[in-house]
């Protein structure tokens, strides 16, 4: 490491560190909540002559100790990344996203460095739109980090400064107002639901579903309804992908239900000419599927 630091020296170049405060609170059950904002904290962290009330100028300046420490106390620091996410987890919603990114805004406006430097280091906010074939290894959050949605409109609003507010996308157009839902005539007992919804969440995104996430409270047929639905989409409203064992069917009235919204894709034939490749969507289906099916047999008193 430090002959990279050393390089980076010799050549003028920053070094980019990459903050996630939610990362801290998603890993451990026990980390308090409010050292992840910006607000202040009932308990700091306590550095000799130094308080700390929060985890982002906790990270940041311990990266500048240890680059004192080794003789680079000069090293520009950049960050690179810094964010939250909206869904995929109980911690990841829009609410606590709006907290800290327009803190985070504030702090970068009123430019606000940390108790080791002053000056404020360039920050860059991740992310601009969701990215809904990422790998959800380190979990189903990954593929949520936006301020705004797949298709440019704002998930929560955002003083930018001088009251200057996010700006949706304009001249979206999308695919026809329809979705795939489960069948009212279908059972939730039907042998093949549970093959047809693992098929549906290993093609397309299903991260919703999980426990505390947007769509996290819905019910077994409105699961089925949703992972049907957003592979229908996925695939453009492709005419025989709404076609699940005779569980689907497509409706003109919107499923979407409080917060889990049944998505209608963008028409991707008006804004370019090059389709979507799915390469790599099901890289490990058994991460995105397997607590799809569970949670399905859950709700059908399976278990």
């Amino acid at each position: 490491m430090i002959s990279i630091i050393k390089f980076l020296g010799d050549n003028n170049a920053p070094l980019t560190i990459n903050i996630y405060p939610f990362l801290s609170l998603y890993a451990d059950p026990h980390f308090p909540v409010d050292f992840a904002f910006f607000n202040g904290s009932s308990a700091p962290v306590v550095d000799g002559s130094i308080s700390y009330t929060n985890v982002f100028e906790a990270n940041f300046d311990t990266l500048i100790s240890a680059l004192e420490k080794n003789g680079f106390s000069s090293m520009p620091v950049i960050v690179g990344e810094v964010g939250w996410p909206t869904d995929g987890d109980i911690s990841a919603n829009k609410d606590y996203a709006r907290q800290f990114n327009q803190a985070l805004v504030d702090r970068i406006n009123q430019g606000q460095g940390t108790p080791k430097r002053k000056t404020p280091p360039d920050i860059y906010l991740f992310s601009l739109t969701d990215e809904d074939a990422k790998s959800v290894r380190p979990g189903n959050f990954e593929r949520h980090w936006g301020i705004f949605y797949y298709d440019g409109a704002i998930k929560y609003q955002l003083d930018m400064g001088n009251g200057k507010p996010l700006v949706p996308a304009k001249g979206v157009k999308y695919l026809a107002r329809q979705w795939c839902v489960m069948s009212p005539e279908a059972s939730i007992s039907d042998p093949n639901l549970t093959s047809s919804v693992d098929y549906a969440c290993s093609y397309a995104d299903c991260t919703s579903l999980g426990y505390g996430s947007s769509c996290g409270t819905l019910d077994a047929k409105s699961n089925a309804s949703y992972a049907f639905n957003v592979y229908y989409q996925t695939v453009d409203q492709r005419k025989d992908a709404c076609s699940f064992s005779n569980l689907s069917t497509i409706t003109k009235i919107d499923p979407s239900q409080n917060s889990c919204r049944f998505e209608i894709m963008i028409d991707l034939g008006t804004h370019e000419t090059t389709r979507r490749s799915f390469a790599g969507r099901n890289e490990n289906p058994a991460t995105v599927m397997a607590f799809i099916s569970a949670l399905i047999l859950i709700v059908c008193g399976a278990y």
